[in-house]
């Protein structure tokens, strides 16, 4: 990258709604073009940032949440409405959709497990204090490796279990690590999006350490050495097929938010030494002008075939890619950016990723910036204009990957060596209104905080919750306004209650809690940003929730509101405000 360089049952489906349910649910739109290219479209300020709840708003009757009633008691009322030009700008360091994620490699152990061997308890514990980091820093998804080498974190049909779970490649770990660890994600209201390998096969080159009946020595003809290690050969129908469907297994039988790969498609160089499948595109290369070309269609249909399936089985479910950052150098293509980078994903991997962003067969895409501001070769300051420019008008949401590894531990630049750098990213990424988040390389990094760095960023840019961007070309809608029945002081904080109205329960996957101080009214504008967002709660499922606001400080009034999400985060109207003192 380079990354890697350097108890619901597992068939379940998600509680919220069946493809049936979703699609009816779904606009024609959405409908009409899972498998084609959708229209382009004008793309505002935070891309789909609010939509749904400023909607909601212009629709309801007198400025008030439906249900509210002029004789309701001083303690609840309804949310007064006004136009959002009318609103003051939202604060630019709160703001109320944003993607925050850390990668969790399985590969070489880099996060998860730490080492492979450990027990069944160990490893859980290892998980779940990953996921505290990502709460205490205020994420909201985690991507999650668990198809590292051509093997499996879950029970596969296809693959073995990986030896990074146990030693041995083949021996079951004891439970289900995908169940487990979506499950937990999602008891925190992380979106968990699970992250597959498509081609690497082992970081050796002898086949015999496969299981006997691994797919790569049970088609030998599958794979090329190459670099020190074993890959499918992309150019095989049968091999794409096979990797489509291993994928699969894992899209429809768990409950995840997204399919991610990150930058490995055919391998990066290694020297002048070529990749060998001369034979296969003597055999399969028929039309193409030369070899180059017919290698970027093979990665091209993996990336058009898969997003088509997955949106065939879930349409909920995201397909992203995190690409090494340089699509073409311009000195190569005046499309180009303007950098020197030593890789170019569309010559050298057969990773046409700008293309794949033009087509809308990708619904985010996260290019591993990994080089800091002011960097000659590859400046971050040069890369994020550069992408935002590619996304523009499209569907497709664009994250950034940030290179925390490199924070206190390169000396590829000064930059790296300031505690300040990663915040300079995200302050710099807010000039560009197509950038919805950052992804960080990788968990264990963001937990060593070498100089305080994310210390930092959660300071100056993570200081309180966000909701996921709207993923609107997913389909869904907004789902009916909570009721809000009790708040109420106890010894942990302020004890909120609320429902779902009847017929809407499954709708809605998970809430958020908006909180202001004193007794004021709550107005659209005080939703606009962050500032009140107290935090994110998962569905129980039951239609009725609870939860405390431990943060509630003793002797302080209260106004609280809750708002419901469905699956791709679109927001309702409020719920009616309650007023309490603690």
């Amino acid at each position: 990258m380079v990354h890697e360089s350097g108890s619901a049952e597992s068939s379940a489906q998600p509680s919220a709604h069946s493809k049936a349910e979703w699609s009816a649910q779904s606009n024609a739109e959405s409908s009409a073009v899972v498998r084609g290219r959708r229209p382009r479209r004008e793309v505002s300020r935070r891309g789909v940032l609010g939509v749904g709840l400023s909607a909601a708003f212009a629709s309801v009757p007198g400025g008030l949440a439906l249900g509210a009633s002029p004789a309701a008691a001083a303690s609840v009322t309804g949310v007064t409405s006004h136009a959002a030009t009318n609103c003051p700008v939202p604060d630019p360091a709160m703001p109320k959709r944003q993607f925050r994620a850390a990668w969790i490699a399985s590969v070489a152990n880099i996060d998860w497990p730490s080492r492979p061997g450990l027990g069944v308890a160990e490893q859980q514990a290892e998980y779940r204090a990953l996921l505290d980091d990502a709460e205490r820093n205020r994420f909201n998804a985690v991507v999650v490796q668990v198809r590292p080498t051509a093997d499996a974190f879950w029970p596969s049909p296809y693959e073995p279990w990986s030896s990074w779970l146990t030693g041995t490649q083949g021996r079951d770990p004891g439970y289900d690590p995908l169940e487990f660890a979506v499950r937990e994600a999602h008891a925190r209201n992380l979106e968990f999006h699970a992250w597959f390998n498509p081609y690497r096969v082992s970081m050796g080159t002898d086949p015999s350490v496969l299981t006997p009946d691994h797919p790569a020595r049970v088609h030998p003809d599958w794979i090329v050495a190459y670099g020190g290690k074993l890959y499918y050969n992309p150019g095989i129908p049968q091999v794409r097929r096979f990797v489509e469907d291993a994928i699969m297994d894992g899209v429809r039988r768990y409950d995840i938010d997204g399919v991610h790969f990150d930058d490995y498609f055919y391998p990066y160089p290694v020297g002048t030494t070529p990749f060998d499948d001369d034979a296969t595109y003597e055999q399969y290369g028929d039309g193409f002008p030369d070899k180059a070309s017919w290698r970027r269609h093979n990665i091209d249909l993996l990336i058009q075939e898969l997003g088509a399936r997955i949106k065939d089985a879930k349409p909920w479910v995201k397909f992203g890619v995190s690409p090494f950052a340089v699509w073409r150098n311009q000195a190569t293509d005046s499309e180009g950016s303007a950098t020197m980078a030593g890789v170019q994903t569309y010559d050298d991997l057969a990773a046409d990723t700008r293309r794949w962003v033009r087509e809308e067969w990708i619904d985010y895409i996260v290019p591993q910036v990994y080089w800091s501001i002011g960097f000659a070769p590859a400046d971050y300051a040069v890369l994020i204009p550069w992408w935002s420019e590619q996304v523009e008008g499209t569907d497709v949401q664009l994250f950034i990957g940030q290179a925390t590894y490199k924070v206190g531990t390169s000396t590829q630049s000064p930059e790296w060596s300031d505690p300040d750098e990663m915040s300079r990213h995200l302050t710099f990424n807010r000039d560009c209104p197509q950038v919805l988040g950052d992804v960080y390389f990788s968990a264990k990094d963001v937990r060593a905080n070498r100089l305080h760095h994310m210390d930092i960023v959660r300071a100056e840019h993570y200081s309180r919750p966000a909701l996921v961007p709207v993923a609107e070309q997913l389909g869904g809608h907004a789902p009916a306004q909570p009721v809000l029945t009790g708040a109420e002081p106890v010894a942990g904080g302020v004890r909120l209650t609320w429902v779902s109205p009847p017929g809407d329960g499954s709708a809605a996957t998970s809430y958020a809690v908006y909180r202001f101080d004193g007794r004021g009214p709550v107005d659209t504008c005080d939703l606009a940003d962050a500032h009140g967002l107290v935090a994110t709660v998962r569905g129980a499922g039951t239609g009725r929730q609870t939860f405390v606001d431990a943060t509630a400080e003793r002797g302080r009034t209260y106004t609280y509101v809750v708002t419901a999400l469905d699956r791709v985060q679109h927001e309702s109207e409020p719920s009616r405000s309650r007023t309490v003192r603690r």
